[in-house]
Formats: structure tokens, sequence, C-alpha cells
């Protein structure tokens, strides 16, 4: 057994265009490096626990989900309000600015006080779209520690309005989210507003920072603006490994990973040879909560899939191929298997895509692993089961309610 190709479980090195996966056999350490590209800057959240802003081309090692640090892949996102850190237009309040230390660790979040009971903030955006996730930091204090607070998404002449209110105000910093949509199209414009808290006391003060709008159907990492909206644009990460890293004819691909959500899009973790007709690769796709397995050889397909409790929590998963004998184990279990397959040819590069320049992959990712020949049942059990009770819990998201 041979692992040939090594990637994050707690190691991270980046630069620019550049994350490195390696081959370390007997002890000779070989650079395989994944080549990384992002048209802009993006956000992620570091070791201290701060927003920090990564620069262009520069792969974001996000540690908000795990101490052991996560590759973090989006698609491109807008924000679509100018001014992430201003409102223009406040109800019922007075916005102090640069009040407080904010979640980046500088003195630039706002304080909104009330002087009414329904103050609230709100921008207008210019947009036709239907659906949007909203989003934004919030910390109580003082008297609105515990008080509930509503997102309000509002369309032309106020009456296409949707409203969420199931957000309480602690004494943290914590980033409330909602997907709302709209009843009908609106012709020109849409209203984000925030309401902190929804029923207020004169006097009452909210910490704020960092408003977002996005068109889609979840939220992404925060995406600063000042004065115009802003654009993340879309990242990929690819071409790492060669033809004496990968086996044609037998191997193990494992992956420790999470959905950013299920958006019924087809987002791919694959070893190809640089074409779709020969790969084999592990995949979330258009039914929510699964993850499937494909084998392809000369453009003929075969594979399975099994259903998640939820696809955006992290998952130990591990396809072992080989001819008529391909296996998934997820979390320490086979759950799917197929006896039919033949094999690929001219596997020599592993993507976060499909192999051929589409479905890339969008998510979490922990770690991968290759082996270039297969592993029995009981490695595969070890490879894909949690060290202890509680590295199990946290990757599953559970709440921790005894630790004896």
């Amino acid at each position: 057994m041979a692992q040939t190709l090594k990637f994050g479980n707690k190691v991270w090195a980046a630069k620019e265009d550049s994350v490195l996966a390696y081959n370390d056999i007997n002890n000779n350490y070989k650079p395989l490096p994944f080549s990384f590209s992002r048209a802009s800057i993006g956000t992620r959240v570091n070791k201290d626990g701060l927003i920090e802003t990564m620069g262009q081309d520069i792969a974001r090692i996000d540690y908000t989900d795990s101490a052991d640090g996560v590759l973090l892949l989006e698609p491109a996102s807008t924000n679509l309000l100018t001014e992430s850190n201003y409102f223009s237009f406040v109800n019922q309040g007075s916005i102090s600015y640069n009040n407080a230390i904010s979640p980046t660790g500088e003195n630039n979040a706002f304080k909104l006080t009330a002087n009414g009971i329904d103050p609230f903030i709100q921008q207008d955006v210019t947009n036709t779209n239907t659906t949007f996730t909203l989003s934004v930091y919030a910390k109580g204090v003082g008297n609105t520690i515990g008080k509930e607070c509503n997102f309000f998404l509002i369309g032309d002449n106020y009456v296409q309005v949707q409203q969420s209110s199931n957000f309480i105000l602690t004494d943290q910093w914590k980033r409330f989210e909602a997907t709302l949509t709209l009843v009908s199209t609106p012709s020109s414009f849409v209203k984000f507003r925030f309401d902190v808290p929804s029923v207020a006391e004169i006097g009452d003060e909210t910490l704020i920072f960092g408003a977002q709008l996005e068109a889609l159907s979840y939220p992404t990492y925060y995406i600063p603006t000042s004065g115009s909206t802003v654009t993340r644009a879309a990242e990929t990460c690819n071409n790492s490994g060669n033809s004496e890293v990968f086996n044609d004819s037998e191997g193990v691909l494992f992956a420790d990973i999470s959905a950013l959500a299920n958006d019924g899009t087809s987002r791919r973790l694959a070893i190809s040879d640089g074409t779709a007709n020969n790969r084999i690769e592990i995949l979330y796709g258009s039914i929510s909560d699964r993850i499937d397995f494909q084998v392809v050889s000369s453009g003929s397909f075969q594979g399975s899939g099994f259903g998640l409790t939820d696809a955006t929590n992290f998952s130990k998963v591990a396809l072992k191929y080989k001819s008529n004998d391909l296996v998934f184990w997820i979390n320490g279990f086979e759950v799917a298997a197929d006896t039919s397959a033949t094999m690929p040819v001219g596997l020599d590069t592993m993507r976060f895509e499909d192999g051929a320049g589409a479905n890339d992959f969008y998510g979490k990712t922990k770690e991968i692993g290759y082996y270039d020949t297969i592993l029995t049942d009981a490695e595969l059990e070890t490879l894909t089961s949690y060290r202890n009770w509680v590295s199990m819990v946290n990757e599953l998201n559970l709440n921790i309610i005894y630790n004896g």
C-alpha cells in the first residue's frame, strides 16, 4: 500500500497560483502542487478566528469549521449592497461608525442606538431577481442581549415582502443569515432591511458589521464593499499529480469534504486523463443530501451513491476501484458497490472538477489522499472512521450534551 498523494490533513502550504499536495514515500518529499486561481480578493476566517482578506490567486485555508483548516472553494458571487458597513437610511435610530472592534479585529464596526421601538437599517438595490441570501454580523450590548432581530426583503411598492425573524442577539459576534424569496419578480429594485432588535426600547444598542446581499440560495463568505458592488471571482484548483502517481488499474481515492449547500449543481473531484472520457470521481449532484461515485472508461459510466443526513457536514469518503470491483465507503461503513466496471486509462491529473474543465467543486476540503493499490476492508474502515468521539460529533455538526 502506497499513499502516492497527500493533501491537507492539518498540513497546508500555499502561495500565489498554487496550493501544495505532495508525495513523501520513504521520506523523499516530492511536490505535486495544485494550480489555484481566483481573479479577485477573498476573505477567510484565520486561526485567530478573525476575518482576513486574501490577495488575488491565493488559496483560502479557512478555520471557521475546523481548527485543522480546510481548503475553501466558492463560486463567483456579488455583494449587491454598495456599502457593507454604511447605511444612509436609518429608522428610529442613530448610527455611530467605527465604534467597536469587528470580526476583523479592527475598530470598524458600527453601533445602532434605538430612539424608538422599531429601529432598522435599510439599503436599496437595483436588481430583478427573486431569491436572495441576506447576511450580517451583529452583537448585542447590555439590554439587547437575548433580543430577537428580523430580516426583511422588500420589493417594488412595498408589496412583495418576506420576513425571517428567528435571530437572537448574543454577547458575541454572530453572522445571521437568511435566504428569502419575493412573491414575484421586482421590476427595478429590492430593499435589504435589518430590524435590530425587532421590538426595542429607547437607548437599546446593537453592534453591526459586514452586511451582504447575494443573488444566491445560500450565503458565501463576506465580500466587503465601499461605494459600489463587489464580485468575488470563482475559484479553481486543478492539475495535481502525473501518470506516475495514479494507477489506471486499481487504487483508492479518499476525501474528507463537505458541500457548501444543497443547490442542485454538480460539484466534482476527479482523477482523469484530462478529458471526460476516462476518470474516477466523487461528486455532489442534483439530488439533495447525497454523494456519488463514478468511474468512466472510454465514455462508459459506472457508479452509484448514498444519501447523507446533511451534505454540508463533513464526510470521510473512500472510493476503491478495480476491474469489476467498485466499493464506496462513508464514515466507517461500506455503503455502495458495483461489480461491472471497466477501468479508465491514462489517469494523470487530479482536479477539483470533472476532469474536462466543467462541474467545478465548490465546498470545503479537510484532506485528500490517493493510494495506488486497493486497500483491505479493514484499512478502508479505519481510513473513513473518526479517531475519537469528540471529532466525530464535531464533524457531524452535533451539539455535545454530555462528554464524560
